[in-house]
């Protein structure tokens, strides 16, 4: 929908948006995170120095005009909940507007969500209320900014009965996602889930097509699907595993590429699903030009953030000056004393004098004792790192008190220094 969309065209568009139901799947574990996620859901965990992952597929929502969610909830989910509570509860139900959250609540079944598209089947009645022409399906924990509305557009123009968002990955990464071949036309004409021999792209031998988890679906369409596959006992209600393969051949399901509409190139998007790629991706925003622009004021990533002092740097003697170079760092935190280089600070958190940090992710409220030297690590929020500490250079000293991931990123926990925390993480 590029620079020389019409007014029509956009009237076209916030019709649309008006008449979606988004629903957001933020009920899944995330164990590939390590200790990040033992006291969190995956959407929950902090991303980008004051966000948390759910913000992105939130902010995607509102700044497309979409503004009837659903967030449905399962594990260890009362930091999601807080979070959403807290930062996301100006919409007024007066204008048709709302998030609930949607917690697994046994409201058909007697069972918990038992996959994605299950969870979905047992609120339906909720959907059902609220009357959407079309649903809008999304994983609650990829990092991306992406305009639903252009989507629905293609999905419309296509008289489509399903749409998926999709990207292109290399071959040897699409083992992780469901994999789909198209015509000429995109329309999906095959899907496999977590293919151990993916499918090549058409004329691009060493990439894949692969799901983004974002599936836009007519309502009675949905409606009859799900139903249909909550009858089916062998059926592992999950859409990747059963809907998709179950539909493509009678029904007009067609993909979507997620691509910037100005240079035609695949845009961003990340799935921080592992150690290293958490690690990974809040790196890339400590550089000069990071392929996520956090300050763009045309796509803002909206949250939920204290009402802090600024961030504050103290003493400047040789040996004890109080800086952080090539990094960000977020309101309330205070570096006395104490080097930051390359690294990525949350909020609240305090490095006290003649510590270094080089290439780290320190999440809220962490306070670093003095003398510390940190490399290449994750920190959770609330850990309290004594004096004289020195981690990230000997990953096997590491790998006896911490989590050492295969890129060799230092995992630390409040638990593993022995510090038992009880609020909300």
């Amino acid at each position: 929908m590029g620079d020389s969309m019409t007014m029509e065209d956009t009237r076209f568009v916030s019709r649309l948006t008006r008449d979606t139901l988004a629903l957001i799947l933020a009920g899944g574990r995330g164990t590939r995170l390590k200790q990040l996620t033992t006291w969190r859901v995956k959407p929950a965990v902090p991303f980008g120095g004051k966000f948390r992952i759910i913000d992105f597929p939130l902010s995607n929502c509102i700044n497309s005009g979409i503004r009837r969610i659903g967030v449905l909830t399962q594990y260890k989910s009362h930091s999601l909940i807080r979070h959403i509570q807290q930062g996301w509860g100006y919409f007024r139900g007066e204008f048709g507007e709302f998030i609930e959250l949607l917690p697994a609540q046994q409201r058909i079944e007697e069972t918990w969500y038992a996959g994605t598209a299950d969870a979905v089947y047992q609120n339906i009645d909720i959907i059902r209320a609220h009357k959407p022409k079309y649903v809008l399906i999304l994983a609650g924990d990829h990092i991306y900014k992406m305009d639903y509305g252009p989507m629905l557009a293609h999905h419309v123009e296509n008289n489509a009965d399903m749409t998926i968002g999709c990207l292109e990955v290399p071959l040897e990464q699409a083992k992780a996602f469901g994999v789909m071949s198209v015509d000429e036309s995109g329309r999906v004409n095959d899907f496999n889930e977590k293919p151990s021999q993916p499918q090549s792209a058409p004329g691009t031998p060493d990439t894949a097509l692969a799901s983004m988890g974002i599936y836009i679906f007519n309502t009675d369409f949905l409606y009859e699907r799900l139903i249909s596959d909550a009858d089916t006992s062998t059926s592992a209600h999950d859409f990747g595993k059963d809907i998709i393969p179950a539909v493509i051949k009678k029904y007009r399901v067609f993909s979507y590429p997620f691509r910037d509409v100005q240079t035609g190139q695949q845009s961003y998007w990340r799935d921080v699903g592992t150690v290293d790629a958490f690690w990974e991706a809040n790196m890339e925003l400590v550089s000069v030009t990071p392929e996520l622009n956090l300050y763009d004021a045309q796509w803002p990533i909206w949250t939920y953030q204290e009402q802090l002092p600024p961030a504050k740097f103290i003493f400047d003697d040789e040996g004890r000056r109080g800086q952080a170079i090539d990094s960000m760092v977020s309101g309330g935190c205070l570096i006395s004393g104490a080097t930051v280089r390359r690294s990525l600070l949350f909020s609240n958190v305090r490095v006290h004098s003649f510590s270094k940090l080089e290439e780290t992710v320190v999440l809220p409220g962490v306070e670093i004792g003095r003398n510390c030297r940190i490399t290449k690590a994750v920190i959770d929020k609330g850990c309290k790192i004594p004096s004289g500490t020195v981690i990230g250079e000997d990953p096997k000293v590491d790998a006896e008190r911490f989590h050492v991931s295969e890129g060799g990123v230092v995992l630390v926990s409040p638990e593993m220094l022995g510090q038992e925390l009880h609020y909300v993480r």
